[in-house]
This record gives structure tokens, C-alpha cells and sequence, in this order.
């Protein structure tokens, strides 16, 4: 059976599944709620001097059939007294002593964050996370986001936390910068011993198409809010494989947060890098339960592959991720259409033929439009797979032999790149095009 216990940073938990700091870890009731259904740890709502929320606090894009494809909110941080936070900490540590804690911090100066330390450690959390991520509210006093945007004040904050703390230091960046590795290595100069990430991406989801107030509306007025969900995945995924790569970041522990909803979702950030998960949205939409789900594929998924610990196959898809320049050239795929699959939605045709390379065409086939690869003007782009709503009617099969590898690095180093704008090199060098005039054909 495998054992899916972690010890990240030197805290230990069951599993890797954590809840994120937001509304699901606002009080202990719902951290022990959540700690019964299967959750191996949880980042408290992050502390700090209380605020005043407004309402509504919270808006979505929902994308055809799928609500909340992506989250936005404009909630700040705890507005409880720190003291019955503290009080709900220690009572959650009494029942589940071997379940992770940690707590959630933001405040502004030094002698604050000597304090608050001191408090949530009294308190029994298991580590600290420096909130250096929230875009809105909190940024424009000069914390959140702020902070992660500002490589030398994260470097000196996460410096105070390491005098201060006894227990692991967690740093949560923001991927509201051009550039995450920059605060990832203020992070590790720092000292601190573990980075997580991604927080949300500053956003405007919508506009109210009667009042013109962009949501969620509060009072006829909206503001930008942190963006999450399963639309994020693929830019927490870069930042996080940013970071597991860079060899002066790579010796903290990463604890990856965006998007996570399914088990696959975290095996993905695992194969990147990460060695625990943080999940939010999921369970704001979906609730403590999903944690079943999630573990269970874990489990099935490391049977499947032979894995007894998570460590075993934390990182292991970052030699498979590369520069463009070190691709190779040479490698040729092309689109083949499964005839007895095809539903005849001519989507693949429309798709290639609007927004690719003109590479299939329609003939008819016992009364029915077949759609056909023009195996020459193919160019392996995979637009059709994606856009077929039949599973596996359209592949990618493989023409090179795989014996030759040439990369653009390798081309540029030996003089054989385009390099004028009517160069014979060109890539597109002959390929068919139709003639402009065909695209009126159909003109009355």
C-alpha cells in the first residue's frame, strides 16, 4: 500500500492534500471538519491585525456547462480577533496532533512579526506562512502582493520570520511579477525553508452589462480581486516548474497551490516539483469531501506506477521540460481520422481550415461529409485532436524514424538559420497556401 505521509520542510502530515489559506480555514470548526473528512493539513486564514470585509466578496467565470472555471474574490484576510483564532488553533492541535497546521501571517512591522510568531507557535501551529501574495486590499497598505513584488523587502521580511520562528518558515509568493524566479530567490536568501505558489492573479472577471460596475458588485462599485481555480492551473504549473529547476531554489521544499481540484491535478504539480498540495477553490465549490476522490487516485496512481512514498516521483517530469531552442526539429507528426468514429461535425475542418494550415478537406462518403488529412499540407499543430468532441477520433501518429535530432540551438550554431525575410531556410518555405481569391468563392 503506499504511504502517502510527507514531511515537508520538517512538518508532518498524513498526505500531501492541505487546505490553502482563504474562507475554508476561516475557524477551527471547519479545519476539524475538514481534518475528519481526509485532509492531511491546513493553512489558517491568514492572521493578522483584523479588517472589515465588504459584500459581496466573490465572482466567477463560468465557461458553457462549467461553473466557476475560474474564481475571483475580493475578500481580505481574517476579520476575527487573533485571540479566538489562537484559542481555535490550539483546540485543533489537541484532536489532531499529527495533522499540519500552519499558520497564515501578514502584518507590517518587525516588532509585529516577532509577536505574531510568538503567538501562533504558543498556539501549537506547526509552521508559519508568510502571505506575500494578496492583490488587492491588502497590497494597497502595503502588504500582500506588495511585499511579493519587491524582492528586497521579501528578502528582509523573511529574515525577521527566521530570527523569530522556531518551527519551518514558509514563503507564499505572488504571481502577480514579470518574473517568479526574483522573489523565489529573495525567498532563499532569505533563509527561508520552504516557498509556496502560486497566490491569485490580480483580475477583473466581468463588467455588468446594466450598472457597468465590474463584479462582485458592492454598492455599485467593483474592484480587481484575486483570481483562482481551475483556469490557473497552467500558470501555477510554469512558476512552480520555474522554481523546481533553478538550482540556487530548488533545495526548498514546494508546496504547489492553483487550480488543484482532481487527483490528476496533483500528481501534475507533484511531476513538477511540488511536495505537498494546497487546494481552495475546489472545496469552496465542491466542499471537504472531494479529499476522497483525491486520495484515492493518488493511491491508485502510485500502485499503478510502483511508487511507495511521494518522494519517490516528486520532480521527475523537470528533465522533460526544456527551452523552445532545444526542441527537435525533425520530429514529424501528422493528424490520422478514425472514419467509424467520426461523427461528421466537421469541427477538425472549420478549425484547420480558419485557424490552421488548411490541411483537411471534405469529401463525401455515402452521403456523409467524411472530413480528410491533406497529408502534405499537414503540419502536426494538433488543432483537430483538440477540437474533436470524440475521444480519440483523432491522433497523432508519428512519421520521423526518430533517428535524427536537430534543435534550432543546433541549426544556429551552424549557420543554417533563416536569416533574411525571404530566406530559403523558412520553415513555411513552399507550403501550400490556398490562393486569397478561393476564400470568395462562395461570395453572391
Amino acid at each position: 500500500m503506499p504511504d502517502l505521509s510527507i514531511d515537508f520542510a520538517g512538518i508532518k502530515a498524513p498526505n500531501p492534500f492541505w487546505l490553502a489559506s482563504g474562507p475554508p480555514t476561516n475557524s477551527g470548526y471547519q479545519v476539524m471538519k475538514a481534518f475528519e473528512a481526509g485532509w492531511g493539513g491546513a493553512v489558517w486564514k491568514t492572521l493578522g491585525v483584523p479588517v472589515i470585509n465588504v459584500s459581496s466578496r466573490y465572482g466567477s467565470i463560468n465557461y458553457r456547462n462549467t461553473r466557476m472555471a475560474g474564481f475571483n474574490n475580493i475578500e481580505l484576510i481574517t476579520d476575527r480577533p487573533l485571540k479566538d483564532n489562537l484559542i481555535e488553533i490550539e483546540e485543533v492541535k489537541k484532536y489532531f496532533p499529527k495533522h499540519a497546521v500552519i499558520a497564515s501571517l501578514m502584518v507590517e512591522s518587525k516588532a509585529e512579526w516577532n509577536q505574531i510568531i510568538k503567538d501562533v507557535e504558543n498556539a501549537g501551529a506547526d509552521g508559519i506562512e508568510l502571505n506575500f501574495g494578496c492583490p488587492h486590499g491588502m497590497c494597497e497598505r502595503g502588504m500582500g502582493s506588495a511585499v511579493g513584488q519587491e524582492p528586497a523587502v521579501l528578502q528582509t521580511i523573511v529574515e525577521w520570520a527566521m530570527e523569530a520562528a522556531t518551527v519551518p518558515v514558509i514563503t507564499k509568493l505572488t504571481p502577480n511579477i514579470s518574473h517568479i524566479v526574483d522573489p523565489g530567490l529573495a525567498a532563499a536568501k532569505g533563509g527561508s525553508d520552504a516557498i509556496s505558489l502560486i497566490n491569485t492573479l490580480k483580475s477583473i472577471v466581468g463588467i455588468d452589462l446594466d450598472t457597468y460596475a465590474p463584479y462582485p458588485i458592492v454598492d455599485g462599485k467593483g474592484t480587481n480581486g484575486g483570481y483562482c481555480g481551475p483556469a490557473v492551473k497552467p500558470i501555477a504549473l510554469e512558476m512552480v516548474k520555474e522554481l523546481a529547476k533553478h538550482p540556487d531554489i530548488n533545495h526548498m521544499p514546494i508546496s504547489g497551490i492553483g487550480g488543484i481540484e482532481t487527483w490528476r491535478d496533483a500528481v501534475e504539480f507533484i511531476l513538477l516539483g511540488a511536495s505537498s498540495l494546497q487546494v481552495c477553490t475546489a472545496v469552496m465549490h465542491f466542499g471537504f469531501g472531494i479529499i476522497r476522490e483525491m486520495k484515492s487516485g493518488l493511491i491508485d496512481f502510485m500502485k499503478d506506477k510502483g511508487y511507495t512514498t511521494i518522494d519517490e516521483f516528486v520532480g521527475l517530469a523537470l528533465p522533460n521540460v526544456t527551452e523552445w531552442k532545444h526542441l527537435n526539429l525533425k520530429h514529424k507528426v501528422i493528424a490520422v481520422i478514425n472514419a467509424e468514429k467520426c461523427i461528421g461535425c466537421e469541427l477538425c475542418y472549420v478549425a484547420c481550415d480558419d485557424g490552421a494550415h488548411q490541411a483537411i478537406r471534405l469529401s463525401k462518403s455515402n452521403g456523409t461529409r467524411i472530413p480528410e488529412i491533406i497529408e502534405e499540407n499537414c503540419v502536426g499543430c494538433n488543432l483537430c485532436a483538440l477540437v474533436c468532441p470524440v475521444e480519440n477520433c483523432i491522433t497523432m501518429i508519428q512519421q520521423d524514424d526518430g533517428s535524427e535530432n536537430v534543435s534550432w540551438e543546433d541549426r544556429t550554431l551552424a549557420n543554417n538559420i533563416p536569416t533574411t525575410f525571404d530566406d530559403e531556410l523558412a520553415g513555411g518555405k513552399g507550403h501550400h497556401v490556398p490562393k486569397p481569391t478561393e476564400a470568395l468563392k462562395n461570395r453572391h
